[in-house]
């Protein structure tokens, strides 16, 4: 808020100003308001925050709450998207009488490069490259990583794909592999790359999409050989991880959607919601080594300080997530107090009812 700026207070004094005023508001919504973290925000955030996890779970959360009269996200845009899909369908609305709950962020800027990677009229145009090498309806299933745009799950949704999460990324491609014989996966090739090969599909049955090459009559070929095709996309945080050059003595944990050289090196590949459960079980004195984001890691370094957590390489820092501050917090609470809140995503209902039908093939999925 510009007004603690202009009052002369240190950084430190400005933002117990802030805590003070969030609470306040806070308080005074008591259950009509719900703030939801990823684990990825600053931790002056995200300890203001109704519940933590990460982006699908926080959606889901958002969903089940019957209380909440607006909802504040605090992470980056296309989880506001996917908790607007699931908080406003159509059978929730209903159910407040006609009532749409606004879902916002603290910064429309913060952004996901990786989804920003899958344009929508880039994925159709590559659908229509593969109809050219094979019937694509009846060969192809697309999935997309949550960490997609709407548009891009709505497309899956459309053709009767679904959508993963670094969890459950195994389960649905064993179930999409029992509807088609080849998957489309997109946006992360790291993960779908990683997910594939745990699942015994050969290295020469995976393809990176390459549209600067799509008209070779030899990119058509190494298509019908593929059984998985993976969208040239990834998470500029995960994808700078390097394997470890020395050895280390201690466990070493990574995301899913670092490359394929650094999760075969690891004693642990697991989500973000993995790799806590993981620190959290350790043993006091116990050698962690942990490749994953660097507010997280620092984070997991303060609340276990007896055991010895490292990060793999240098700190990788998520800047759309670092968007996500105190004075962004205050900004969208003052707008809900004068009735015109800011920063509201909202999905266009028919990308909204596709996308939908694709995250709910998911949730029908078993583990």
């Amino acid at each position: 808020m510009e007004k603690f700026k202009l009052m002369g207070y240190k950084e430190t004094e400005m933002n117990d100003e802030l805590i003070q005023h969030i609470n306040e508001i806070r308080q005074k919504w008591g259950k009509k308001l719900l703030i939801l973290g990823h684990y990825y925000v600053p931790d002056e955030v995200f300890q203001l925050t109704d519940v933590q996890g990460d982006s699908l779970a926080l959606s889901q959360y958002a969903e089940s709450d019957s209380s909440a009269e607006a909802v504040i996200f605090c992470g980056v845009h296309f989880m506001a998207e996917t908790a607007d899909i699931l908080e406003n369908s159509p059978e929730k609305i209903k159910s407040r009488g006609g009532k749409q709950v606004p879902v916002m962020l603290l910064d429309v800027a913060a952004g996901c490069p990786m989804a920003d990677m899958a344009k929508i009229e880039d994925v159709e145009a590559a659908w229509a490259v593969f109809g050219q090498a094979l019937d694509v309806e009846a060969e192809f299933l697309p999935v997309t990583y949550v960490n997609s745009s709407a548009s891009v799950k709505a497309f899956c949704g459309r053709h009767g794909g679904t959508v993963c999460t670094s969890a459950n990324a195994e389960s649905v491609l064993k179930w999409a592999f029992s509807q088609k014989n080849r998957v489309f996966f997109l946006p992360d090739q790291n993960l779908g790359r990683n997910t594939a090969l745990k699942m015994g599909v050969l290295p020469e049955e995976i393809c990176l999409w390459n549209e600067e090459t799509w008209t070779s009559p030899s990119v058509l070929e190494k298509i019908r050989r593929s059984k998985v095709i993976l969208w040239n996309g990834y998470c500029p945080i995960h994808h700078e991880m390097e394997p470890l050059k020395e050895s280390f003595l201690g466990k070493i944990m990574v995301h899913p959607e670092c490359p394929q050289e650094v999760v075969s090196q690891s004693d642990i590949s697991g989500s973000t919601t993995e790799l806590i459960r993981v620190v959290k079980n350790s043993m006091p004195g116990e050698n962690l080594m942990i490749g994953t984001e660097a507010t997280l890691v620092n984070r997991l370094k303060r609340e276990y300080p007896d055991r010895n957590i490292l990060h793999l390489g240098k700190e990788h820092f998520c800047q759309d997530m670092l968007r996500n501050t105190l004075s962004q917090l205050c900004n969208v609470l003052d707008s809900l107090e004068t009735g015109n809140p800011i920063n509201v995503v909202k999905v266009p209902a028919e990308i909204a009812e596709d996308a939908r039908t694709a995250l709910r093939r998911m949730l029908e999925v078993k583990k």
